[in-house]
């Protein structure tokens, strides 16, 4: 594929601002959607509960430790991937989304490919992530990359474990 996105690491601080407001607009859609998939639709980011709320708007602190991964089409970011700093020799995945309008062209197994190419650089011994029972598509996908469902390490009803060993 000729027009697949390029997947960029977004390092903070010092992060281009027109990197952050892309990245701002992506966990926007993401938080909202899940919302509403959880059945506790919201108009909008005022809405949402405060932790989400200020990765929306701060993510600078928010993943000040991690590694953002930004899909990119020229200069506007598609997709978008956390991968939190390691802790007992772990990482985990949070926040993969891809824009509705760029879906079925490989961004978000390009981001999660650049997660788990990061993981091994940096000596991790494995990768987690969590992911609802109700999205099938991303736990097909995870399953092809390599991820198996685990013991839950989280105690919200409806969310499935994964990991994978790097």
């Amino acid at each position: 594929m000729t027009d697949q996105p390029e997947v960029a690491i977004a390092r903070w601080p010092g992060q281009a601002p027109s990197l952050q407001d892309g990245l701002a607009d992506l966990l926007t859609s993401y938080h909202l959607q899940t919302q509403a998939e959880k059945g506790e639709a919201v108009a909008g980011v005022d809405g949402l509960p405060y932790r989400y709320r200020v990765e929306i708007t701060d993510p600078r602190i928010v993943f000040a430790d991690d590694i953002v991964l930004l899909a990119l089409r020229g200069d506007t970011a598609v997709g978008c991937l956390v991968v939190t700093a390691p802790v007992d020799g772990r990482s985990e995945v949070k926040r993969l989304w891809t824009a509705p309008a760029f879906r079925g062209r490989g961004i978000a197994s390009s981001l999660v490919g650049a997660a788990l190419a990061h993981a091994a650089e940096i000596g991790v011994s494995a990768v987690r992530l969590s992911v609802w029972k109700w999205r099938e598509d991303a736990i097909a996908l995870y399953e092809r990359l390599g991820f198996t469902v685990t013991q839950s390490w989280d105690e919200r009803d409806q969310l499935v474990c994964m990991e994978r060993a790097i």
